[in-house]
């Protein structure tokens, strides 16, 4: 029995569905599209990466083949160091953000690591290039009074209502990601305790109390609200979407831009909104660093660490307006 893939590249027509959407219209040839699917299996099986990764490395791939071949003639396994820089480069002039040509400079790496580790190349390209400088954005949050009024604008007296005022409840209570709340199931939940397990970032498991605000929602959309909404359907997933299946994170999305407008919130929301605001208003009122760090799922305290700079703001804006010699 040969090596587990998630897919079979002996049968024809194997770049299809999302694949074969992707390649239409892109200039590259067959076999280096299977080169780099070959490669997208390899970092699935090794580091487990999620579907959304595999099509932002691919589509970035895919990007940087029909560059090489086009103003290089090249193929990928005769890339070379400046080939690598002109593609980033020609990146910045179009306008793509440090962030964007980074994750493309990741894919990259990655790719032509993996090539020279199998011996496909005899030196790696990427090794001499430079990840691109970032800033670090302070994350788009809402005011607790934006909170509140987001939170009271969906009608409660209807099914749909009621399911969108427990996802966001739990939302705000909680801090997960988006991915997290639209996956959640019915056994992820313990109402008694009024904890959730969450099933993070590479499998990582973490308990996050629910808040007694939440779980009184929550406990009300059980009541009132689910069984109507799956009508004679049955399903494990705790806010189940179409036919009782996962909710798309671009549904959560939408209803979340409806209800924002509804509450007459201006700001630009994004599905991490709320998760920036659970962070940035626990820090606010004293929270400790490390254990917003681990209600989020943060594997690094460098990477929570971003919200004090937003919780200091506010401290700064607060000193301003109150203290007598400010």
């Amino acid at each position: 029995m040969g090596p587990v893939t998630r897919r079979d590249y002996s049968v024809p027509g194997w770049h299809s569905g999302p694949v074969a959407a992707m390649i239409t219209g892109m200039n590259v040839a067959q076999s280096e599209i299977a080169l780099i699917e070959h490669w997208l299996d390899a970092a699935w099986m090794e580091k487990g990466l999620s579907d959304q990764s595999l099509t932002s490395y691919r589509r970035d791939l895919m990007q940087f083949a029909e560059w090489l071949g086009q103003q290089e003639g090249r193929p990928l396994a005769q890339c070379e160091l400046h080939h690598v820089r002109g593609f980033l480069a020609e990146r910045y002039r179009r306008g793509f953000s440090a962030r964007s040509v980074s994750r493309q400079l990741s894919a990259l790496r990655g790719f032509f690591r993996w090539l020279k580790r199998e011996g496909r190349i005899d030196a790696d390209p990427t090794v001499q290039v430079e990840r691109p400088r970032m800033g670090r954005p302070l994350p788009k949050t809402l005011t607790e009074a934006d909170v509140e009024a987001l939170l009271a604008a969906p009608d409660t007296a209807t099914p749909l209502g009621l399911r969108d005022r427990a996802m966001l409840e739990v939302l705000y209570a909680t801090g997960l990601r988006v991915s997290e709340l639209v996956g959640l199931t019915l056994h992820q939940v313990n109402m008694r305790q009024g904890v959730v397990r969450v099933v993070g970032k590479g499998g990582k498991e973490r308990l996050v109390p629910l808040g007694d605000e939440a779980l009184d929602w929550l406990q009300r959309y059980m009541r009132e609200g689910r069984a109507l909404l799956l009508g004679t359907q049955s399903s494990d997933m705790l806010f189940p979407g179409r036919r009782g299946g996962v909710m798309t994170r671009q549904t959560f999305w939408h209803r979340l831009r409806k209800i924002a407008g509804q509450a007459g919130i201006q700001a630009t929301l994004s599905p991490h909104t709320l998760r920036h605001a659970f962070a940035t208003h626990l820090l606010n009122h004293g929270a400790d660093l490390r254990v917003v760090q681990l209600l989020l799922g943060h594997s690094d305290l460098s990477t929570t660490q971003i919200y004090t700079h937003v919780a200091q703001q506010r401290l700064a804006e607060l000193h301003a307006v109150h203290h007598p010699r400010a």
